[in-house]
């Protein structure tokens, strides 16, 4: 953005800005073009002060110097109209940079404060006839220039102020028919469509197009410069962006069970009154205070009621319409146990709880429409980072929190790095505070990226540090509460449990929050044994008391005793879990509970460690096992598993604290370990014999080869896919990994394929899910060991290129896999050799050649491309006058740089990969943020096309040559220009580096 602003000398000079260094204050003068304007070209020439209209500018500069404001901006000459694409950035961001503006003067040349008075006693001020007679208010630019402003003043020709917006209010809008809230600031969002359209229905602009350009920024929607596109185009875009202004949010992925208002965590409970209300008071003065301290990290060990304080927060905040989002990551429940829908998820909830952003948020994901298959990096920076940067904080609340719950939980620790890298620069923010509560077990790859972010910038509290007193007190009335409801419910003798069952209550739970509540539900599933069971509890409580007066027994100071003494508060834990399995089996005899915990141990097995959550009746099918028998072993776990009524609903733990029992041998003793490798394998033979018998070609009875999965209704998918065999298809191969089990050519995994590929490729096209196809087969690749199962690597690796070469039709029509996908595979394809009796018998077609993929997106002719550094990411330019960032082991889109104004000749990334330089025929050399899409440095200099550029080795340089005939250097960290080499006589059409960096080489047409 550039500003007018007065030099030494007294003379105006033209200054730019880029993104957050744009001056706080400045003016900005609306007017109405007359001849001899001032033009951009006019300061760049020096005309400028000869033309007519640069008493205005005069008027504009000076006025603003009045004001105490050092810039000030006018559009004939801050924006280069002859640069579409800075006119189209110009345009679309006109609105923001009025309404951010100090003052907006109005300048209205055809009102006189001279002229004589009017004769109508119904008229305030002498000028009132001609204001009201002005064409300002008949342009259709001026609009959003009256609304946008906050504080807008009016000036007669003679330079003499006439009034504000607020003074002369009810003049506006008797001449505009704009109603006074919207004159007074209310969010335009709170007029309809056809209202706003009304209030420019008699305003005229010199480009037809200009009538619908203009009110870009009163629909708060971002659309690309059409001109000659006509009227009445111009209009259906726009309708079609302000009707349906959250488009772009169906696009992204979202995970349902994240929030923490989500429907499965409809019961969850938050902190009872009176109990942690110092630690509650400590967050609260945080997240409402002004430190520097983005972030604050609970964290505590398994069961300290972490999750509760979390759910706590954000409820607070949620009443208060300060929550901005919140996320719950559950290790084995789908996708709260990964990262993949984690930003994409915030973003929804965003815009959602901050409707200011709403615009935002969706446009982003239009614009970038795979965004979902981008980096984290790229999500946060697309969907939370700009939007929330741009968030105007006149119109909402100046803070907002971010809670994210168990950290810990989530699958893949350089993603838990990464997050907290990028929660870190909420700091940033300048328009609006956003505060990041974190919660999690103080696992190794959290405490090493909480300690990468300086101390000042984030705070954090350990929970199983607080006083014991305070804690035994609020697990006192923890338990006094649930009990007197389970009392009530199953209507015991008045007075139980009492005071001193609840003092031993609290010293077995030993400061865990989770063994209350576990005690609790065991309790209170126990029903008419309800008693009983709670003499249990009591009769291994003295158990340990006994155990723990023995320590203190004993004067020893050796690190043993300290050791038991640590470990206390997880072998009550222990007790709890072990009495609740016992007690299933009380009855029993020796036999019978032997034969009761192998069915335990797999049911249990299995539920712990699913990828994703299964119902009752999907979890029967996967092991094989009748639904009935499935509900009556788990029937006696009400108290550590949420099981539904609904069969159909997924079944869940309700803490992970058991899932470690479960998983730990010295926790739990060998009648209840779960030996996870032993299950996974299980588990990865299930989903294999469930695909065996459930995938078929043309499973979803489409009949037509050409039936898109656009067009086929989501419940048809269900039916004909439910979910064990979605689950089965999609968590196979992980599995198969977890197990660590060796593969040979003989093996289930060989027969399935060669049986069901093309089938399993069909679901998962169905499903939506190729990419995470791609990625199993990529894994399969490289988990098999090629010399010990040589036909079954070949098959895989075929079966790597026959997805990736078509990739698009799978996804887009499924069912063409088996004829269009086969008939262009090569004859010495081993998918195509294995499906033959598909392809038509006249069809002859080549070998496999070295092609791998064809990357398709770009309409114009592609004239660069280059692998990044590491290998990972191609960059390709094109006469569509984009650059365009790929994926290079799926072949996904990831990134479409626009900006260039003609053919992109040249690409290529910077030596560490996070820059990308391009030339282009629109004479300018461009650096770009490879991450994030965004401009960095725009080189300008050349007067000819750019037909090569390239990095330095270090990074620091970049060299371009040109049909003007000169090779030229630049700074790339600036974007200054360093030399100019001339000499060639003809265009330079490549330019390099030398491996030193000490020589430059160029080719040339002479």
């Amino acid at each position: 953005m550039r500003f007018l602003e007065f030099n030494n000398d007294g003379e105006f000079k033209l200054t730019t800005f880029v993104a957050d260094n744009i001056p706080q204050k400045y003016a900005i003068l609306s007017h109405t073009w007359e001849t001899e304007e001032v033009t951009f070209e006019d300061f760049q020439d020096g005309t400028a002060t000869k033309k007519a209209g640069y008493k205005k500018i005069q008027f504009c500069g000076e006025q603003a110097k009045r004001d105490g404001l050092q810039y000030f901006w006018v559009d004939t000459c801050c924006i280069n109209k002859s640069n579409s694409t800075e006119l189209a950035e110009a345009v679309n961001s006109m609105f923001r940079w009025y309404r951010k503006a100090a003052k907006c003067y109005v300048y209205l040349s055809d009102v006189s404060i001279t002229k004589r008075k009017a004769k109508s006693r119904f008229v305030e001020f002498t000028w009132e006839p001609t204001f009201r007679a002005s064409k300002w208010f008949t342009r259709g630019w001026t609009l959003q220039e009256l609304l946008a402003p906050n504080m807008v003043e009016f000036f007669s020709r003679e330079y003499k102020r006439l009034g504000n917006k607020k003074s002369l209010e009810r003049q506006v809008h008797e001449i505009t028919g704009i109603p006074i809230s919207a004159l007074q600031g209310a969010p335009l969002c709170q007029f309809g469509v056809n209202e706003r359209l009304s209030w420019a229905e008699h305003r005229q602009t010199t480009l037809q197009e200009d009538k619908a350009y203009s009110l870009l920024g009163i629909f708060e929607v971002y659309m690309p410069l059409i001109y000659g596109e006509g009227t009445d185009n111009a209009f259906k875009r726009l309708r079609e962006k302000a009707e349906n202004p959250l488009k772009g949010l169906d696009l992204l992925p979202f995970a349902a069970n994240a929030p923490f208002n989500s429907y499965s965590k409809q019961d969850e409970p938050i902190c009872l009154p009176d109990t942690r209300v110092d630690l509650l008071q400590e967050i609260y003065d945080w997240a409402d205070g002004q430190n520097d301290r983005c972030i604050y990290w609970l964290n505590g060990l398994a069961g300290t009621g972490k999750s509760t304080i979390a759910r706590t927060i954000a409820r607070r905040y949620f009443d208060q319409k300060k929550l901005a989002a919140s996320f719950f990551f559950s290790r084995g429940s789908g996708d709260v146990g990964h990262a993949g829908k984690f930003f994409t998820s915030l973003a929804i909830q965003l815009a959602r709880n901050v409707p200011h952003i709403q615009r935002l948020i969706s446009d982003a994901a239009i614009e970038q429409n795979n965004i979902a298959n981008q980096s984290l990096r790229d999500q946060w920076r697309q969907l939370i980072y700009r939007p929330l940067s741009k968030l105007d904080r006149r119109l909402s609340p100046s803070s907002y929190l971010l809670i994210i719950d168990a950290l810990d939980e989530c699958d893949n620790e350089d993603h838990i790095r990464t997050i907290l890298l990028l929660l870190a620069e909420a700091r940033s923010f300048k328009t609006v505070r956003l505060r990041v509560f974190l919660t999690s077990r103080p696992e190794i790859p959290i405490r090493h990226g909480m300690y990468r972010i300086p101390q000042a910038e984030f705070q954090d509290f350990i929970l199983h540090n607080i006083s014991p007193v305070l804690v035994d007190h609020d697990i006192a009335v923890f338990l006094k509460v649930t009990l007197e409801k389970i009392r009530d419910e199953l209507r015991l003798e008045a007075g139980w449990p009492g005071d001193e069952v609840i003092k031993k209550l609290v010293r077995s739970a030993g400061s865990l929050f989770i063994w209350a509540a576990t005690a609790c539900r065991f309790i209170r599933e126990g029903k008419r044994f309800a008693v009983a069971r709670l003499s249990l509890i009591l009769k291994e409580n003295e158990v340990d008391e006994t155990a723990a007066d023995s320590f203190i027994d004993d004067d020893s100071t050796d690190s043993s005793f300290i050791e038991k003494v640590a470990i206390a508060p997880e072998e009550k834990l222990n007790r709890l879990y072990t009495a609740v399995l016992e007690n299933s089996s009380r009855n029993y005899t020796k036999q019978e509970k032997k034969e009761w915990y192998k069915q335990l141990k797999e049911v249990l097995g299995t539920l712990v460690l699913l990828l994703s959550p299964l119902s009752v009746l999907s979890l029967a099918r996967l092991l094989d096992m009748q639904c009935e028998r499935i509900i009556q072993i788990l029937d006696d776990f009400y108290s550590i598993l949420d099981i539904p009524k609904n069969p159909v609903c997924p079944l869940r733990l309700h803490h992970p604290s058991f899932r470690d029992f479960l998983l730990s041998k010295n926790r739990c003793g060998k009648h209840f370990y779960v030996d996870e490798k032993q299950v996974h394998q299980v588990l990865a033979g299930n989903c294999i014999r469930l695909m065996l018998n459930s995938l078929k070609q043309d499973i979803c009875r489409q009949k037509t080869p050409g039936a898109t999965v656009a067009s086929v209704e989501s419940g048809c998918i269900k039916k004909c896919l439910p979910p064990e065999v979605q689950y089965a298809c999609l968590y196979w191969v992980q599995h198969l990994q977890k197990s660590g089990s060796q593969l040979s050519d003989n093996s289930q995994v060989r027969q399935f394929l060669q049986v069901h590929f093309l089938h399993w490729l069909e679901a998962l096209g169905w499903m939506g899910k190729i990419s995470e196809g791609i990625l199993a087969i990529l894994s399969l690749e490289s988990y098999i060991i090629a010399d010990k199962s040589p036909n079954l690597h070949a098959f895989i690796y075929d079966a790597r290129r026959f997805t990736l070469h078509n990739r698009s039709i799978i996804e887009q029509t499924p069912l063409q896999m088996y004829c269009s996908a086969l008939v262009f595979a090569p004859r010495n394809s081993t998918v195509r050799r294995q499906f033959e009796d598909c392809i038509p018998s006249w069809i002859q077609t080549a070998h496999w050649n070295t092609l791998q993929q064809t990357l398709e997106g770009h309409w114009g002719r592609v004239k660069s491309v280059a692998f990044s550094p590491d290998g990972q990411r191609v960059v390709s330019g094109s006469d569509d006058e984009t650059i365009r960032l790929w994926d290079a082991a799926t072949g996904a889109l990831q990134q479409t740089l626009k900006g260039h104004s003609d053919w992109v000749n040249s690409a290529a990334f910077s030596p560490d990969g996070q820059l990308v330089v391009s030339g282009s025929d629109d004479k300018t050399v461009r650096l770009w943020d490879a991450a994030t899409g965004a401009l960095q440095q725009k080189l300008e200099g050349h007067s000819g096309w750019v037909n090569s550029v390239a990095f330095s080795p270090d990074g620091q340089r970049v060299v371009s040559g040109s049909d003007d005939k000169t090779v030229r250097f630049w700074d790339a960290a600036t974007g200054a220009l360093q030399q100019t080499l001339e000499g060639h006589s003809g265009r330079v059409n490549s330019v390099a580096f030398s491996p030193d960096g000490q020589r430059v080489v160029s080719g040339s047409d002479d």
